[in-house]
């Protein structure tokens, strides 16, 4: 069991840290007010060994591998990645129970050039040149783009692939969601491509109306057969999702509505199909 640990830079040279135990965070979540274990200003940093973490941070850090690590019941982000370059994820595990509070599993702000094989995946603002690919996700959150909107001067969301992809059990399939009443925003060239769900609850999910707190102004819904279309009439969100496209997706849903828009303005032009009990739903690319 080890108390806050920092390695900050600036680390020019590459670095390497190999993990083959297990470091354990206190229980007390009192000494543990900011990151439990960070990397900051580190070029070139490797993590590896096949180690176990709580959970880990690292800030402004470029031509960084994350190879072989567990991480396991996270007290909120397993790893956050925050203003890095060139990073690459491989086989990575992350476990947490099902009932977890927001314990996303592979968190990505501000940073570019990022491949992931992994675990379950959020994707932040200023996320440009994504790559997640391989990922085997369940229970959890899903594979999520935002919340976007919430604070000013954030950063477009600029090509995002992820492919071959499965999820299992979980809460969303693919979303992306938006503050209402949020500053500008962008989202575009993003691409959902060859994702297996088995038995995932609203499995495709685009939300302009993201409201974790419950305090957002109410909104009216059109509903029809497994696609829900809801449109705000006030405050609506100012970040402009363009470019996202929706390609052999299939499994199960949990859920009744297979696919859900919650936006202001709407344009389907391709549709894609999931089976529920022998029932057609559809998918649709805007």
């Amino acid at each position: 069991m080890v108390g806050p640990l920092k390695f900050e830079g600036p680390c020019t040279a590459p670095v390497t840290v190999k993990v083959q135990g297990t470091l354990k965070a206190p229980s007390d979540p009192r000494r543990l007010r900011d990151d439990w274990v960070a990397f900051r200003n580190v070029e070139g940093l490797t993590v590896s060994g096949g180690g176990i973490f709580d959970e880990f941070t690292i800030h402004k850090a470029g031509q960084l591998k994350i190879e072989g690590i567990t991480s396991l019941n996270s007290k909120l982000f397993h790893m956050n990645i925050l203003n890095c370059d060139n990073v690459t994820f491989r086989d990575i595990v992350i476990n947490a129970p099902k009932n977890s509070l927001n314990t996303d599993g592979i968190h990505i702000g501000r940073s570019t050039t990022v491949k992931i094989t992994g675990d379950c995946v959020s994707l932040g603002d200023g996320c440009q040149q994504i790559n997640v690919e391989k990922v085997t996700c369940g229970p959890g959150h899903g594979i999520s783009i935002g919340s976007l909107g919430r604070y000013h001067d954030e950063q477009p969301v600029i090509g995002v692939t992820v492919r071959n992809c499965t999820l299992t059990n979980t809460e969303n399939g693919v979303r992306i969601k938006t503050w209402p009443a949020s500053p500008s925003g962008v989202a575009s060239n993003v691409n959902f491509e060859d994702i297996i769900m088995n038995n995932v609850s609203n499995p495709v999910l685009i939300d302009q109306e993201c409201c974790p707190y419950s305090n957002c102004l109410a909104k009216e819904k059109k509903r029809t057969s497994y696609l829900m279309i809801s449109s705000v009439f006030k405050v609506p969100s100012r970040v402009k999702i363009s470019d996202v496209r929706f390609e052999g997706l299939r499994g199960t849903s949990a859920t009744q509505v297979a696919v859900k828009m919650f936006l202001l303005r709407l344009r389907i032009s391709t549709w894609y199909s999931i089976e529920k009990k022998g029932a057609q739903h559809l998918y649709a690319q805007t």
